[in-house]
């Protein structure tokens, strides 16, 4: 922080780097969206995404709540209701963790499989 309170030109630039940092107001959100204000309003309402507020009360959006609107406005462009949007996202998102965790079992699999001597001995492997 610098002598008046304000952070570092380097620590800001860090905050816009971070997915969770609230730095979007509502209508730059909507606009980067192609959505009406009104649209992120009542995913708000819903209590499907809940935005961040600064302290005057606005709403502020960050990189992964715009991920998120926009995953909910492609389904219910697709004639999916609010509430089946919800559900297939949960379920996209578990499928996804789920391969990444196989990805990294597999990695972990083929390296003690190539740690093996001729003899099936395994050997010591770093980091693993």
């Amino acid at each position: 922080m610098s002598t008046d309170g304000a952070p570092e030109p380097a620590d800001a630039l860090r905050r816009l780097d971070d997915p969770d940092f609230p730095a979007l107001t509502m209508s730059q959100a909507a606009a980067l969206l192609g959505v009406q204000a009104a649209f992120l309003r009542s995913l708000d309402g819903s209590g499907v995404l809940q935005p961040h507020r600064s302290p005057g009360g606005h709403r502020r959006y960050s990189r992964h709540q715009l991920v998120l609107a926009a995953r909910l406005r492609g389904l219910l462009d697709e004639g999916h209701t609010l509430a089946s949007a919800e559900v297939i996202l949960g379920l996209q998102d578990e499928l996804a963790d789920a391969r990444a965790d196989t990805a990294r079992l597999r990695d972990a699999v083929d390296r003690l499989r190539s740690a093996r001597d001729d003899d099936g001995a395994v050997r010591d492997t770093p980091g693993g």
